[in-house]
């Protein structure tokens, strides 16, 4: 099917984000259908590039993350540079920046001179402690924000070290928050008249984008006096929720949280009548003997194959999924049948899997982005787009602006 337009066409973002967070944003803007402009220094030395995966000399990771972008190259520390930019900025809607707080002011580029350029230019301005604060000028990395808001304290066997995930988690959640943000400015601006249209500064803190996942865990603290911490892969909240591992070593996650499914988890284990005893009747109590009711259920996982296990969960309806390595993933019929996964053209490697763009809109289909550009690749075209002519960019070049 030929794609058709998604909701942002006609949007267009200028991503001068580095790494990971700020510019998941402006490519989750571009998977909704808005034009992404990618602006990288001349040397192209944005840290993404050397974060494996690598293929090579090719940056996997920079391929897809920046999935669907035009690449431009420019110095916007130089005075040359800045005039430019100034000029490029005027036919943007959103701009995306990363950098430590007031370090665009620095350059010359405050907001008050962006807007003066363009007064409905909205800045998304990412950064891991926000725009103020006493943290405010400190780096910031996933594995820091995950830290500080609580989330990597959750995270570990209980009698262990808290840990990280193998992905940088923090940064891919501030970017979903940095999306979000974009699509309710731009919800806002353009429902006033054109001549009222105003542009907004976004201040996106990544530690707090990460604690506004954890709801209830700030009011628990204050009414029970509990923090909450680590139990495994055991949910605390909620029984019986954990990682079993079958008798032929396969592990799956099993939830029997609810009342009604449980009784049928009881069913499938050979268990009726288990779920009237009254320290499992309901799910308060099966929490109150979280490890008893977990002691049951995964001996019962550890006497059958996955295969035997497997049917008597599905008989009964209980929710439950072997745990899937990316391989698993890519081999389920039902992601294939859904198109789940996509293939990003690289005129070097070919096609590379990468994730469909999320959500769908029913009776639309989405376009096949391009890989993440070269640096400075769509120079010529954007930048005549400004009026400035091939000598022009070449003089540009040698003087290290382009």
């Amino acid at each position: 099917m030929e794609p058709t337009a998604y909701p942002l066409k006609g949007v267009r973002i200028l991503d001068m984000a580095t790494v990971l967070a700020a510019p998941f944003s402006a490519t989750l803007c571009g998977d909704m259908g808005a034009e992404v402009v990618k602006l990288e220094l001349p040397q192209g030395n944005d840290a993404l590039r050397g974060l494996a995966p690598v293929h090579g000399e090719h940056a996997l990771f920079w391929k897809t993350a920046n999935r669907g972008k035009k690449g431009i190259s420019l110095d916007v520390r130089k005075p040359e540079g800045r005039a430019i930019f100034l000029k490029l900025i005027a036919t943007f809607d959103v701009l995306v920046e990363n950098f430590r707080t007031g370090t665009l002011d620095q350059w010359g580029l405050d907001l008050k001179t962006l807007h003066a350029h363009n007064p409905g230019l909205i800045v998304l301005r990412i950064t891991g402690f926000g725009q103020t604060g006493p943290y405010a000028r400190r780096p910031g990395f996933a594995r820091i924000f995950e830290a500080m808001s609580g989330f990597t304290h959750l995270t570990g066997e209980a009698d262990g070290p808290p840990q990280h995930m193998n992905f940088p988690l923090g940064d891919a959640i501030a970017g979903l928050f940095g999306a979000f943000s974009i699509a309710t400015a731009l919800a806002e601006r353009n429902a006033k008249p054109k001549a009222e249209q105003r542009g907004v500064e976004i201040d996106l803190s990544a530690t707090e984008a990460m604690m506004r996942l954890l709801d209830p865990l700030a009011a628990e603290y204050k009414f029970t006096g509990a923090a909450r911490s680590r139990t495994g892969s055991r949910a605390g909240y909620t029984a019986p929720s954990n990682v079993y591992r079958t008798q032929d070593g396969v592990w799956i996650t099993l939830v029997g949280s609810s009342d009604p499914i449980f009784a049928r988890l009881c069913r499938a284990m050979g268990r009726e009548g288990l779920e009237k005893d009254a320290k499992f009747a309901t799910n308060v109590r099966r929490t109150e003997n979280l490890v008893a009711i977990d002691d049951i259920v995964a001996g019962w996982c550890g006497s059958l194959t996955f295969a035997e296990l497997r049917a008597r969960l599905e008989k009964e309806d209980v929710p439950f999924s072997k745990v899937y390595s990316i391989a698993d993933t890519q081999a389920d019929p039902h992601f294939k049948a859904r198109g789940a996964t996509i293939y990003l053209m690289d005129p070097v490697l070919g096609a590379i899997p990468a994730p469909a763009a999320v959500p769908r809109f029913t009776g639309r289909t989405a376009g096949v982005p391009c890989v993440g550009p070269d640096t400075g690749q769509d120079n010529a075209e954007v930048y005549g787009g400004l009026g400035l002519g091939a000598a022009e960019l070449v003089g540009l070049g040698a003087a290290g602006v382009i």
